[in-house]
Parts: structure tokens; C-alpha cells; sequence
């Protein structure tokens, strides 16, 4: 049973355990739709933080509060939307960030076999996120969403993506055979792992 509806209306009579289940449930979405519209991880951020403090000021104004997740999908879009407007930057292109391991009290032999495994998986990622960066702007936003956690629904997909819910899962579909293709080109073969 969804309790959205439950939390919208605690955090609006000041419960902050209700904001903070709410922010929990939400803010991946949050995120996700900002990246998928900002390349600047900064400006996404300034995003998030003005979409957060727009939900806390309409709070009580909600139409359907069941909704909320959609609310705030539309409203980052929207956000994201300005910040493009008003700073003329780029759409989005993939951001990779790649963690070094902690190398203490290992081995010469294993450090470097390590390193050689740290450098293929980097060179697979460079691939990958080069090949998703010619797929379509759409794809990539749609791709995006798709992954930020907790996961959000479709409904909230659809409002994130000024789209209509059913052609969700079908452009999905498109949209990672043809990742699939690109990757290909550039020796990855298994898009998954």
C-alpha cells in the first residue's frame, strides 16, 4: 500500500520523521531527473535543493498529494529546464567516475594484477559511456531515471520525462538495443556486467 499520500500530510503538520521517509523515498528521483537534464553535478545539486525547498512550500497545496513523486519529478524537470535556459550550458553527457582501491598490505603480484583488472574495467567504462553518449538525448535521460534508487515508478518516469507512461518500456527497449550497438562497435559485448 502506498503511504505517500500518509507522509505528505505528517510532513506538512510538521512530523520530520514523515519529510525524512519522504526525502528517503524520493530524493534518487530527485536526483536522477536533474542529472539527466545538467552535466554540471553543481547545478544539479542547486536543482535538487530548489526542488526540496519548492515541495516544502507546497506542502499543503498538493492537488493530490498521493502524487508527490510526480510533483517532484515535473518540478526538477522544470528547474533543470531554467538552469539550462538561463546559463546556455550543454545537455548532459555521461559522468564516469571510477574509485581507486585501497592498495595497504597487498602483495607486489596482486597489486599488479589489480591494476591491470582496474584498467581494462576503465577502458570497458570509457567504451560504455562513450557509446552512451551518441545514443539520443532522450535515451539518455530516459536511461538515467531508469537507474536512480530507490527506483522510481513510471507515473513519476513519465512526468520526470514530459512523456506518456506507456511508451516508457518500449523506448527503453529501443533505447538499450541501440546502446547495445554502440557498445558493440567499441569491443563491449555485454552491455549488463
Amino acid at each position: 500500500m502506498d503511504d505517500t499520500a500518509t507522509l505528505v500530510a505528517a510532513a506538512a503538520d510538521g512530523d520530520s520523521g514523515a519529510w525524512k521517509e519522504l526525502y528517503q523515498r524520493f530524493s534518487g528521483l530527485v536526483w536522477a531527473v536533474a542529472r539527466s537534464y545538467l552535466v554540471n553535478a553543481a547545478d544539479a545539486q542547486d536543482v535538487c535543493q530548489t526542488t526540496w525547498y519548492r515541495f516544502a512550500e507546497h506542502l499543503t497545496r498538493l492537488r493530490d498529494p498521493a502524487r508527490a513523486g510526480a510533483w517532484l519529478a515535473s518540478t526538477t524537470r522544470h528547474e533543470a529546464l531554467r538552469v539550462l535556459r538561463t546559463s546556455g550550458r550543454a545537455l548532459p553527457v555521461g559522468d564516469l567516475e571510477l574509485l581507486g582501491m585501497d592498495a595497504d598490505e597487498r602483495s607486489p603480484e596482486f597489486l599488479l594484477l589489480e591494476a591491470e583488472e582496474r584498467d581494462e574495467r576503465a577502458a570497458r567504462d570509457r567504451a560504455l559511456w562513450s557509446a552512451f553518449e551518441e545514443l539520443p538525448e532522450r535515451c539518455r535521460r530516459l536511461l538515467r531515471i531508469l537507474i536512480a534508487s530507490p527506483r522510481p515508478s513510471y507515473q513519476e518516469i513519465a512526468d520526470g520525462l514530459d512523456m506518456p507512461v506507456g511508451s516508457i518500456g518500449p523506448n527503453r527497449g529501443r533505447c538499450l538495443k541501440r546502446l547495445g550497438v554502440l557498445a558493440s562497435r567499441r569491443g563491449v559485448s555485454d552491455i549488463r556486467g
